[in-house]
């Protein structure tokens, strides 16, 4: 059975799930394998329970009229849902980079939802299942979506471009991250830079931070090869000429404040400044803002309802957030560390007007045969940023000579807590996920 085929099949039975214990009656299940599961286990079970066929990628599992055998279900997840994003002529902004891709796409959903009904990716549904996932969620009552891309290896953005096949979009950045599995910085860059390969293919508009070295000069690239140009949008702190949204921080304390403005230097039209304060911590957090602001002005919303969005945006889920408890001011980034985004963030709260300061650092992953040089270098970003108090989590500072408190891991971590509590202070706590340091705001 072709993916036409299925696809007829899928809109008669508009419910694909690749959960067993999930069986909606009158859905397709669809067998999925992980490192520890096998999905076609399951797909007799599946039927039992209520869905009405199961796809299947392994003849032995085939024991029913109803279960479709195929060559790979994962292919064919992606093949599906491209056919069903497909069927929707409106736009699909592509988001992927390094760093602060969730809270940027959320920013987008906020603008645009200003005026239009937004279909956008959920929580961190970015991977190549997350991605088919997002897309069967369009339907005719959508004007516009927006789906999240991530990678951690060579050609993961290519696959999820060629899935989502996205009309438009941006890299929020490029940074060292996952260097495990992209091997190196220029990996990082060639594999985020497949969605402007995909994006110019289709001369199809891209948004992008004029002020970002690494970005534009990937751009800068790729279009000298090309004789027909599509829209290029700049967005930016900078005085290039090209910027079309120009914005500047005029505070963080500690939540961002920044004013921002259109400019078109062909016509000499300057427009007038406009002053946002944001419940974001950071003042990195300004390209994410103005990323949106861009893709809302192309988009027709108008100003003030930018501006609304943006002012009324409350970041959720351990990202740029400040948590006032009964003891403590707490900087939350505990979903996800880099070199890239905890550079960005220890700057940050340097610069924060508030005393006295504390940092719970976590060690950060998947950075290889650099991970001894790059937690070295957040320790001297820390010992040179003078704060109060530092406590190192992980077994990455063992060896790195400081005098930092280190701690093995978070349950020693919440010991010390327990038995010395930290009062009246403003705790920033930032390390990768694994770490669990999402775990401590409760003892704080």
């Amino acid at each position: 059975m072709d993916i036409k085929e299925l696809y007829k099949l899928y809109q008669q039975h508009p419910c694909i799930t690749t959960d067993s214990r999930n069986c909606p009656e009158g859905s397709i299940f669809l067998a999925l394998k992980g490192a520890s599961f096998n999905g076609n286990q399951f797909a007799q079970a599946a039927l039992e329970k209520g869905c009405s066929y199961a796809i299947v990628d392994e003849k032995e599992f085939q024991t029913d009229s109803r279960i479709i055998l195929v060559d790979d279900c994962l292919q064919t997840y992606k093949d599906l849902a491209r056919e069903h994003r497909r069927q929707f002529e409106i736009p699909v902004v592509g988001i992927t980079g390094t760093n602060g891709k969730t809270t940027t796409k959320e920013l987008i959903r906020a603008v645009l939802a200003e005026c239009y009904n937004v279909m956008a990716t959920e929580g961190n549904f970015n991977n190549d299942v997350g991605v088919p996932k997002t897309l069967f969620r369009l339907s005719k009552e959508h004007d516009i979506a927006v789906v999240e891309m991530g990678a951690s290896h060579p050609g993961d953005i290519k696959t999820l471009v060629e899935t989502a096949e996205p009309n438009c979009g941006l890299i929020t950045n490029v940074g060292r991250a996952h260097l495990l599995g992209f091997g190196s910085f220029e990996g990082v860059c060639k594999t985020k830079g497949e969605l402007y390969d995909f994006l110019l293919a289709h001369n199809s508009p891209i948004f992008v931070n004029r002020d970002n070295k690494f970005l534009t000069e990937m751009i800068s690239q790729r279009l000298t090869a090309k004789s027909e140009k599509p829209d290029i949008y700049y967005y930016g702190q900078s005085d290039h000429s090209d910027i079309l949204i120009k914005g500047e921080v005029v505070s963080c304390a500690p939540f961002l404040k920044f004013r921002w403005r259109e400019q078109d230097h062909e016509t000499g039209y300057v427009g007038e400044w406009m002053e946002v304060q944001t419940h974001l911590i950071g003042a990195y957090n300004i390209d994410n803002m103005l990323a949106a602001i861009t893709i809302g002005y192309v988009n027709n919303v108008p100003f003030e309802q930018i501006n609304h969005a943006l002012e009324s945006y409350v970041p959720q889920n351990n990202r740029s957030q400040m948590t006032v408890t009964t003891t403590n001011h707490l900087v939350v980034d505990a979903y996800n560390a880099n070199p890239t985004s905890m550079k960005a963030a220890i700057d940050n709260f340097k610069l924060m007007e508030v005393s006295p300061k504390m940092a719970i650092i976590g060690q950060m992953g998947e950075l290889g045969d650099v991970s001894d040089e790059e937690h070295r270098k957040v320790v001297e970003m820390l010992t040179e940023a003078h704060f109060d108090q530092v406590w190192l989590v992980g077994e990455n500072y063992d060896k790195i000579a400081c005098n930092f408190r280190k701690f093995k891991n978070v349950e020693e971590v919440k010991a010390a807590l327990q038995t010395s509590p930290i009062t009246n202070y403003y705790i920033f706590i930032k390390g990768s996920n694994s770490n669990k340091l999402f775990q401590l705001p409760e003892l704080l």
